[in-house]
């Protein structure tokens, strides 16, 4: 008895300590003791993840009363309001801030550069940039009229508040919203937007060392000097979060979900299905951060519904090429810079990764026709099984034979002509009497029982392999 107790509780045994691995897993490194050196990374579009996680860092390192905080920043830009969160959390800070724009190459753009300059001390890495934080349209352009002159109102005054709170230079820091400038780090040093350039953390924290800044709390100097630091990157959850907003990533699981819904529909096997519903909701979490262009979502959705058609109709693939077409025209317009937005990221999809997904999903279609095409040349083994067609399925018009048309016959949709090429409407009832490959030959149900001489002959069945095939002799 004890046994099959032990047995019949392994299942649930197993289940708690994944889940205990799992909140392991999201539970962040702690922020520090009292005098660590704090270091958070901001790397990517800024979103409410992002935000969440510095502010909670910088709360963080507070409580345990940390010497300071480094925020490691390399940004496009990305959300109005998680940028506002996040400079309100500097500005709001009790200890000192130090915001290194690095590694060499990265940038603070458009909402990177508010960031940037809320901190109390401000370094970059060489080859790194600051900048270009000008109001742009839904289509990337200025916007223009009362609109475009009330948002550069509020963005100009927002990060010269910032600028003249931090003693920087004000009106390069207008002239970023005003006329998208943006500058190298020798030329941010030399402008007074940045404090200096450091190459490495080790220099970060060396130039800041004695440094005189006022916090929240009031002036406070900078001591940073043989100080541990403790590294408080995003936990393993935020940063699958954060990953989302990537692009990229988003577009993949987008494209993986929709197929994944596709085979589904074709062969349920309901594995295909949980992952489909799985990655379509990672992706919606990740558009949830990014500036998307709700045309481009319908133009990918709509070719995949063209991909998922050509299982129900005889296209010969031109279902499936039109998919590809709609995937790849999709793709290229999937995201835009928000309107009104002046700090929105200028992100899109990476050409190498619409080829590679016009590729796959053109294999996928291939694959799709072809299996669609061998089905309906099987044999069927029973009634509603298989999807070969017996002389005689009755069926109704869809879209009228003028010559050519669609028929409802068996279970599917078929291209359909009718047997002596005139005209027969949508709606007719109509009964298979030859198959031409894979288009069917109808006539009628009142005319369809009219077996031939050609027919009493043969007394094939019908299938979907090449060739005409005529009903059997005596067929009713």
């Amino acid at each position: 008895m004890s046994h099959h107790i032990s047995r019949s509780r392994l299942p649930i045994a197993r289940a708690l300590v994944a889940a205990g691995l799992l909140l392991i897993a999201l539970v962040g490194p702690a922020h520090g003791a009292a005098g660590d050196v704090v270091v958070l990374t901001a790397d990517g579009v800024v979103d409410n993840v992002m935000a969440g996680y510095l502010k909670d860092g910088i709360g963080s390192a507070e409580s345990a009363g940390a010497s300071a905080v480094v925020i490691e920043l390399n940004t496009p830009g990305g959300s109005l309001n998680a940028m506002s969160e996040i400079t309100q959390a500097e500005l709001d800070a009790t200890i000192p801030v130090i915001v290194w724009v690095a590694p060499a190459g990265g940038w603070a753009a458009s909402a990177g550069t508010f960031i940037a300059l809320a901190g109390n001390l401000t370094y970059m890495a060489p080859g790194s940039s600051i900048g270009a934080a000008s109001p742009v349209d839904a289509s990337g352009n200025d916007i223009t009229g009362t609109e475009g002159q009330k948002v550069k109102s509020f963005a100009t005054s927002m990060i010269s508040s910032i600028a003249e709170t931090r003693g920087r230079n004000v009106a390069w820091a207008a002239s970023a919203v005003q006329s998208a400038v943006s500058a190298t780090a020798n030329e941010a040093v030399k402008a007074g937007v940045v404090d200096g350039i450091a190459g490495s953390l080790k220099d970060v924290l060396a130039a800041a060392q004695g440094r005189q800044v006022t916090t929240k709390a009031g002036p406070v100097t900078v001591d940073v000097a043989g100080k541990p630091v403790v590294d408080a990157s995003m936990n393993v959850g935020l940063a699958l979060l954060h990953l989302l907003a990537d692009p990229n990533i988003a577009f993949v699981l987008f494209i993986v979900g929709l197929a994944g819904i596709i085979i589904e529909f074709v062969h349920p096997t309901v594995i295909a299905g949980i992952l489909g519903g799985l990655s379509l909701i990672l992706a919606f979490i990740g558009f949830g951060s990014l500036p998307l262009n709700v045309a481009g979502l319908l133009l990918i959705g709509f070719g995949m519904l063209l991909f998922l058609l050509e299982t129900h109709i005889a296209s010969h693939g031109l279902l499936a090429a039109g998919g590809v077409v709609a995937l790849v025209l999709g793709a290229s317009v999937l995201y835009r810079p928000a309107g009104g937005n002046p700090l929105a990221p200028a992100v899109g999809v990476a050409w190498p990764v619409i080829v590679t997904a016009a590729v796959a999903t053109s294999l996928f279609g291939v694959g799709i026709t072809v299996a669609a095409m061998r089905l309906r040349q099987m044999p069927a083994q029973r009634e509603g099984v298989g999807t070969a067609l017996s002389i005689g399925t009755e069926g109704v018009v869809e879209a009228p034979i003028a010559p050519l048309g669609t028929a409802r016959l068996g279970g599917e949709t078929w291209s359909a002509r009718s047997v002596d090429g005139r005209e027969i409407r949508r709606g007719t009832r109509v009964r298979l009497v030859a198959m031409d490959r894979l288009v069917a030959i109808v006539a009628p149900v009142n005319e369809a029982a009219q077996p031939t001489a050609q027919t009493a002959q043969s007394g094939q069945p019908v299938t979907g392999s090449p060739g005409t095939v005529v009903p059997p002799a005596g067929h009713p």
